[in-house]
């Protein structure tokens, strides 16, 4: 029997974790002599490149003096909750990776709260001590108050710390004196890390993740809990709602490397794909033909967070995109929900060509539009919306209902409506999501930070120097952290670190002002011409350049002032023979403001909508016609 230890990896967004296993896998000698394709092996879509994070746990194997490592990589985002608990259910391990210079972070704390309740036995390493004033021993001591604070066992707080480096492809137990490899920690591993239990009798497979194949269709992706699986073996698969299904294994495959190895059985502990099941989702068992066991399925946390998606219906549809029907929109949702378990989807007030679609935080969804988009999809979506739940209080605790208010519609109304929606009770109170949120930040900047975040109704937990920065935490209500980023990054000129994570519902905060300035919208379709722009500059900053295609209804500008105004980009100067002394200046026109989807998605009031196509994304009113739009205001 081989000897197998199963380790997932924990880190903060830009630890240096895919860095790490890069590292890891070249000591496996996973790649021919001359062959270094190491770089980033695990973040292997392009969304997850540009952006440095990793959305899609992944799993590799390396081989180490016998022993095979199964590798599992999560997300650090606790946007991508979901992800992270189906995953750690796979590991017997954890490494938890921290930057020497930061320390754990928020996100670092979600994951390992979930590492820790499930009995994982940790090692720490501490990355990145080549940075200059970096403070390895002051990490260590913060691991450890944060694995106190999360309850950890005795076995789990004496755990083993390795220093190094992963950029330079080092690990030693001193951070003074470094090695020339990684050995160090694979050594640790093996040594450390228990091997999986041997348990005997009917097979059992808890049904983690998927894996797509266009050429063997869907693949079935956990850990042998117990007994043996084998090729062409017959099965019973038990459902979640524990209907159960009879059927037969076609091939069963393990990980080697970064790909899959065909093997004629898979025994308990170890972590492998199973080929040739039709009706399976995630957290679903594969257990015996004869005498079926379920194990318990995955509880995975509820959406925070909902938007509104509907078809793109702006003057300019169908010039960038392939799929643009409602049809489109709707077969690639529900093939997202297959593999997506935090995500779900509602059709909106039985309307056939909008859907409320929920998730973890503004980054999980938009993570999804931005791939949508590079698939060829063109879509509307509105403004971000937190769910609302209703509790009651017993005994002093708040006790949350789950009677939520998605069905509250995508509008201002809808937020304000809901305190006094009919409620269930008179008795309940109407509860939040609430965030921990922390800004690091130069100090010269700490009372804008504070300020800012007071005004969006959120409390201040505790404030520390570290040098001349200093780290804030908050309680914020998720509504609040809406737009909050670009305000903060802008007031700090750049320099704030700024991470937050789902903490708790608690009781509804009151209203939140969200953005005070007013758009500025386009009168009528045409192309914007750099006099009319140069005349406009002083009613506010622009999101468009000359020569840009402009519709009408579309938002063009941010106002200086609080109300919204139409403005005319299209209106091109009068080629007349009459000349004046002042009329022949020249435009100078500066540079329009370039926002991405998360920002755009932020920034929108509630009448307005972000249009996202594969080449652009615009920002426009809901009602597009200016007179019909302040008819309904009136109403």
């Amino acid at each position: 029997m081989q000897d197998i230890r199963n380790i997932a990896i924990i880190a903060h967004v830009d630890h240096g974790k895919t860095t790490l296993v890069d590292k890891m896998m070249l000591a496996g000698n996973l790649f021919r002599e001359g062959q270094d394709l190491s770089d980033q092996v695990l973040d292997s879509n392009d969304l997850e490149r540009e952006r440095g994070i990793t959305i899609l746990s992944k799993n590799v194997s390396i081989n180490w003096k016998g022993t095979k490592i199964n590798i599992i990589d999560t997300p650090g985002h606790s946007d991508f909750g979901g992800e992270v608990e189906r995953v750690l259910n796979m590991a017997d391990g954890c490494l938890l990776l921290v930057d020497a210079f930061e320390g754990p972070m928020p996100q670092t704390r979600f994951v390992l709260q979930k590492a820790l309740q499930i009995g994982l036995k940790p090692i720490v390493v501490v990355n990145k001590v080549d940075k200059p004033n970096c403070r390895p021993e002051e990490v260590y001591e913060m691991v450890f108050d944060l694995m106190f604070s999360l309850n950890a066992t005795e076995d789990q707080l004496d755990f083993p710390v390795v220093y190094g480096s992963a950029k330079n492809g080092w690990m030693g137990e001193d951070y003074n004196i470094p090695t020339g490899d990684i050995t160090y920690l694979l050594d640790k591993i093996v040594e450390v890390i228990p091997a999986p239990q041997q348990l005997e009798g009917t097979p059992q497979m808890l049904i983690t993740s998927l894996d797509y194949s266009s050429y063997t269709g869907r693949i079935a992706v956990g850990r042998v809990h117990r007994g043996t699986l084998r090729g062409g073996q017959n099965i019973t698969i038990v459902h979640r709602d524990g209907t159960q299904e009879k059927t037969k294994i076609k091939e069963l495959h393990t990980f080697e490397g970064m790909g899959h190895v065909k093997t004629d059985a898979v025994s308990s502990g170890d972590i492998c794909a199973v080929i040739g099941l039709d009706h399976f989702e995630i957290g679903d068992t594969i257990c015996d033909y004869e005498q079926p066991e379920a194990l318990p399925t995955i509880a995975i946390d509820e959406p925070t967070m909902s938007m509104l998606f509907t078809i793109n219906d702006s003057p300019f549809f169908g010039k960038e995109g392939k799929f643009c029907t409602s049809r489109h929109i709707q077969e690639r949702l529900q093939k997202e929900l297959e593999k997506n378990l935090a995500l779900r989807v509602e059709p909106f007030e039985d309307s056939t060509d909008k859907w409320l679609v929920s998730g973890r935080g503004v980054l999980h969804l938009s993570v999804l539009i931005e791939t949508m988009r590079r698939e060829g999809y063109e879509l509307q979506v509105g403004q971000p919306q937190v769910i609302f739940k209703y509790g009651k209080m017993e005994n002093g605790e708040l006790k949350i209902e789950n009677y939520d208010n998605t069905k509250g519609g995508n509008s201002a109304e809808a937020g304000n409506q809901n305190s006094q929606l009919s409620t269930p009770n008179s008795q309940l109170i109407k509860c939040e999501p609430i965030e921990d949120l922390t800004i690091n930040v130069p100090e010269e900047f700490s009372s804008k930070m504070i300020d800012m975040v007071t005004r969006r109704k959120g409390e201040m937990t505790s404030m520390e120097s570290q040098g001349d920065r200093v780290n804030i935490e908050f309680d914020i209500p998720s509504r609040g952290i809406i737009g909050l980023r670009t305000n903060v990054l802008t007031a700090s000129q750049g320099e704030a670190i700024m991470a937050h994570r789902f903490k708790e519902y608690q009781p509804y905060k009151g209203d939140i002002q969200r953005r005070v300035n007013g758009s500025m919208v386009a009168l009528e379709t045409g192309t914007a011409y750099a006099y009319s722009i140069d005349k406009l500059q002083d009613r506010g900053k622009f999101f468009i350049d000359p020569g840009e295609e402009v519709y009408m209804g579309q938002v063009v500008g941010e106002h200086v002032h609080d109300n919204d105004l139409v403005v005319n980009v299209a209106k091109a100067k009068q080629l007349t023979n009459v000349r004046a002394s002042g009329s022949d200046d020249k435009a100078r026109i500066i540079p329009k403001t370039v926002m991405s989807l998360e920002e755009c998605l932020e920034y929108i009031k509630e009448d307005e909508y972000v249009e996202v196509t594969p080449k652009s994304m615009r920002m426009r009113k809901i009602i597009l016609d200016h007179t019909e739009r302040k008819r309904a205001n009136k109403e």
